[in-house]
């Protein structure tokens, strides 16, 4: 028999029967880590707080709750409390996410996440349509069910929905309005402005199992999204989550206005019928280069390389997701 189970007798006192309860079902009570960052979303949490953790507390959890005190704060809570947890949540955006992640693949812990988001894209919550009610979102993690999606290895770290390199990563994904702001850059370029060919370039040699290219590159991404910065399509069609596969766009320098109307019809429509885009869809690629290139993964900085090695790990990560709404199709093995 179990140490740690008191019986009573049927002689005990009502009174004594109730704390012997009580206390046998706080032991027995699973435990949750709650780690967010405050100033996510212009601090949107501040208004929501209490009633998530009351959510999460009725939900039958012991709730441990950390609030982000800077970079990679969240990253070492997680690996130094996920061991004793039964669950894993974080609210934030794309770096709240990406620490949480990384913690979590790193100590190959066998623990759900759920994720509560915060701010203005949410490109890996929109692919999985997360609430961006903050509370619906936490009661949806409570009543979830698993789901097994894909996350990427990029040097031995990790990515969650995407790293990138060139034009784009100097601005955050974390904010719709940059690009935006960038693909109007680009409407204005074709009404006559020369700054677009000015733009730096990249030579590369990217080598995956049924392909090698090589060419002069102004933007790449690699990708396990329906959308990047809010926009849709601009990873192509058929995006499945967990299937194994990254979606793969490189975008070649234009020489002409010509050429910069290809590429950005390409991208708005999703169409691949331009020689500018290389796209494809691979579950691991090398990439080489002459110099050192500065990549950005999930929006965060991921330092600069010259050769770069990207795989897919299958189905690596299970997050609660709403069983009431229709889930993304699962990719069996």
């Amino acid at each position: 028999m179990p140490a740690d189970i008191k019986w009573c007798k049927i002689s005990e006192k009502p009174q004594q029967r109730e704390g012997i309860r009580k206390e046998a079902i706080n032991n027995m009570r699973k435990r949750l880590l709650f780690v967010f960052n405050p100033r996510s979303g212009k601090g949107q949490i501040k208004n929501n707080l209490l009633d998530i953790i009351d959510t999460f507390v009725k939900g039958g959890y012991e709730v441990m709750v950390h609030p982000t005190q800077g970079p990679k704060d969240g990253y070492q809570m997680v690996k130094e409390m996920v061991q004793g947890m039964d669950l894993i949540v974080c609210s934030g955006g794309d770096g709240t996410l990406d620490e949480v992640v990384t913690a979590l693949m790193e100590k190959k812990a066998a623990v759900p996440l759920g994720y509560i988001p915060a701010g203005s894209t949410n490109d890996f919550a929109n692919s999985l349509d997360i609430s961006k009610d903050m509370v619906a979102a936490a009661r949806d993690i409570m009543e979830g069910q698993l789901y097994s999606c894909d996350v990427g290895s990029f040097n031995g770290d990790t990515f969650v929905y995407i790293a990138a390199f060139g034009l784009f990563t100097d601005v955050s994904y974390q904010t719709s309005q940059n690009l935006k702001n960038l693909l109007g850059h680009l409407a204005y370029v074709m009404e006559g402005a020369k700054r677009i060919f000015d733009v730096k370039s990249y030579w590369m040699r990217i080598e995956t199992q049924d392909r090698v290219l090589e060419g002069e590159y102004i933007y790449g991404m690699i990708t396990n999204s329906h959308s990047v910065g809010g926009f849709k399509n601009l990873t192509g069609s058929g995006v499945e989550m967990n299937d194994g596969l990254f979606e793969v766009t490189l975008i070649k320098k234009p020489k002409n206005l010509l050429e910069l109307n290809e590429i950005i019809a390409s991208l708005l429509s999703a169409n691949d019928n331009t020689e500018m885009i290389d796209a494809f869809k691979t579950d691991r690629l090398k990439l080489e280069s002459l110099e050192n290139i500065a990549w950005t993964l999930d929006g965060e900085f991921g330092g600069e390389h010259t050769q770069v090695e990207i795989a897919n790990k299958k189905q690596a990560l299970d997050i609660l997701l709403n069983p009431q709404q229709e889930q993304p199709p699962l990719v069996k093995e």
